[in-house]
Protein backbone atom coordinates (compact mmCIF):
# COMPACT_ATOMS: atom_id res chain seq x y z
CA UNK A 1 0.00 0.00 0.00
CA UNK A 2 0.97 3.33 -0.86
CA UNK A 3 1.51 5.86 1.75
CA UNK A 4 -0.03 9.36 2.14
CA UNK A 5 -1.95 11.83 3.24
CA UNK A 6 -4.57 8.79 5.33
CA UNK A 7 -7.17 12.17 4.90
CA UNK A 8 -6.93 11.29 1.22
CA UNK A 9 -9.21 8.73 -0.60
CA UNK A 10 -7.73 7.21 -3.66
CA UNK A 11 -9.14 7.41 -6.70
CA UNK A 12 -8.87 3.52 -6.76
CA UNK A 13 -9.10 0.31 -4.49
CA UNK A 14 -8.21 -3.20 -5.70
CA UNK A 15 -10.41 -5.80 -4.01
CA UNK A 16 -7.96 -7.80 -2.47
CA UNK A 17 -7.08 -4.40 -0.33
CA UNK A 18 -10.60 -4.23 1.09
CA UNK A 19 -10.69 -7.48 2.38
CA UNK A 20 -13.43 -10.27 2.96
CA UNK A 21 -16.84 -9.50 2.90
CA UNK A 22 -19.10 -11.04 4.70
CA UNK A 23 -22.17 -12.12 3.57
CA UNK A 24 -25.34 -11.16 5.48
CA UNK A 25 -23.49 -8.89 7.73
CA UNK A 26 -26.71 -6.55 8.74
CA UNK A 27 -29.33 -9.19 7.87
CA UNK A 28 -30.85 -9.41 11.46
CA UNK A 29 -30.51 -5.46 12.07
CA UNK A 30 -32.46 -5.65 8.54
CA UNK A 31 -35.15 -7.75 9.22
CA UNK A 32 -35.74 -6.12 13.05
CA UNK A 33 -36.59 -2.97 11.04
CA UNK A 34 -36.41 0.37 11.12
CA UNK A 35 -39.36 2.44 10.58
CA UNK A 36 -37.52 6.12 9.36
CA UNK A 37 -40.32 8.89 7.55
CA UNK A 38 -39.68 11.79 6.13
CA UNK A 39 -41.77 14.46 7.48
CA UNK A 40 -42.92 17.21 5.69
CA UNK A 41 -41.34 20.83 7.42
CA UNK A 42 -45.01 21.90 8.34
CA UNK A 43 -45.51 18.33 10.06
CA UNK A 44 -42.31 18.28 11.59
CA UNK A 45 -42.38 21.67 12.82
CA UNK A 46 -45.66 20.57 15.01
CA UNK A 47 -43.96 17.67 16.35
CA UNK A 48 -40.26 17.79 16.53
CA UNK A 49 -39.57 15.07 18.49
CA UNK A 50 -40.18 11.09 17.76
CA UNK A 51 -42.34 11.30 21.12
CA UNK A 52 -44.49 14.18 19.70
CA UNK A 53 -45.27 12.23 16.71
CA UNK A 54 -45.81 8.73 18.50
CA UNK A 55 -48.43 10.26 21.10
CA UNK A 56 -50.67 12.23 18.42
CA UNK A 57 -50.38 9.03 15.91
CA UNK A 58 -51.23 6.63 19.05
CA UNK A 59 -54.14 9.17 19.61
CA UNK A 60 -55.26 9.09 16.52
CA UNK A 61 -55.74 5.44 16.47
CA UNK A 62 -57.44 5.60 19.64
CA UNK A 63 -59.70 7.65 18.84
CA UNK A 64 -60.60 5.92 15.54
CA UNK A 65 -60.86 3.05 17.46
CA UNK A 66 -63.53 4.51 19.37
CA UNK A 67 -65.12 5.88 16.35
CA UNK A 68 -65.81 1.91 15.25
CA UNK A 69 -65.90 1.12 11.97
CA UNK A 70 -67.89 4.16 9.58
CA UNK A 71 -71.05 2.88 7.93
CA UNK A 72 -70.95 2.31 4.08
CA UNK A 73 -73.13 4.65 1.68
CA UNK A 74 -74.75 2.97 -0.46
CA UNK A 75 -77.34 3.41 -3.44
CA UNK A 76 -78.65 -0.02 -3.15
CA UNK A 77 -82.24 0.25 -2.88
CA UNK A 78 -83.84 -0.55 0.85
CA UNK A 79 -85.68 -3.51 2.05
CA UNK A 80 -89.19 -1.04 1.59
CA UNK A 81 -88.14 -0.27 -1.70
CA UNK A 82 -87.25 3.00 -1.83
CA UNK A 83 -83.98 4.91 -2.93
CA UNK A 84 -81.21 5.96 -0.09
CA UNK A 85 -80.60 9.88 -1.64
Amino acid sequence: MRKGNPEELRSEYSREELGKGVRGKYLKSYREGTNLVLLTPEVAAAFPTDHAVNEALSSLIEVARRAGRPRRLTSRPRPSGRQVQ
